[in-house]
């Protein structure tokens, strides 16, 4: 149960983050998708690198010819990733490797005529980032924050109170009105988090 986002604008180019498809009706849905809507591929990002979130890296890069995108401090994360799917139970295709620059805090994440900043928020993972446009008021938070509740921190490359700095100096600083798209779950937004969040009150 994870959630895999294709970002779009009126230009047709698409981003695909965190593609946590590994059963082949899940590649298909993706295919689907992004066929039905004649979309164009244009990135693959992972906010962070833990395997249900990079479990269809290989299918997104051979199916559309594209490289993978993520911070480089997540690396080690995505090099162990399909050793770590064996222990749980499950086997992945092993993920291709960053090419390009690492994605970093004060750059900007863009496709199409849209452009998000990215931020670097971690503490669920050591390379974990996030991406918001503020014109549309919208926050991918991968796996930092949720309706209700915040990434776990026991797993390698975890710390707690780091992820709740990166949560309240990062994140809730931004309108309480911006919508927010978590790795897992519903979404919610900001507001609600600041004000009931049961780990930040």
């Amino acid at each position: 149960m994870e959630n895999t986002y294709v970002l779009y604008d009126e230009t047709k180019e698409c981003i695909i983050v965190d593609p946590g498809c590994q059963e082949d009706y899940e590649k298909k849905a993706l295919k689907d998708y992004i066929e039905q809507n004649e979309l164009k591929p244009v990135r693959l990002v992972n906010t962070h690198c833990h395997i249900d979130h990079v479990a269809g890296n290989n299918f997104v890069h051979q199916t559309w010819n594209l490289p993978l995108e993520c911070n480089h401090l997540d690396i080690p994360q995505l090099e162990r990733a399909a050793v770590y799917g064996e222990a749980f139970g499950f086997v992945i295709e092993p993920s291709p490797m960053p090419e390009g620059d690492s994605l970093e805090e004060g750059m900007k994440l863009t496709f199409g005529n849209t452009s998000m900043d990215i931020i670097f928020a971690p503490g669920h993972a050591p390379g974990h980032v996030c991406f918001y446009n503020e014109e549309n008021k919208t926050l991918l938070a991968g796996d930092c924050l949720f309706a209700q509740g915040i990434g776990r921190t026991d797993l390698p490359g975890g710390d707690y109170q780091t992820l709740i700095d990166s949560i309240k100096t990062k994140l809730l600083v931004l309108p309480e009105d911006t919508t927010v798209y978590s790795g897992h779950g519903p979404e919610t937004n900001i507001g609600a988090e600041t004000w009931s969040n049961p780990f930040l009150t």
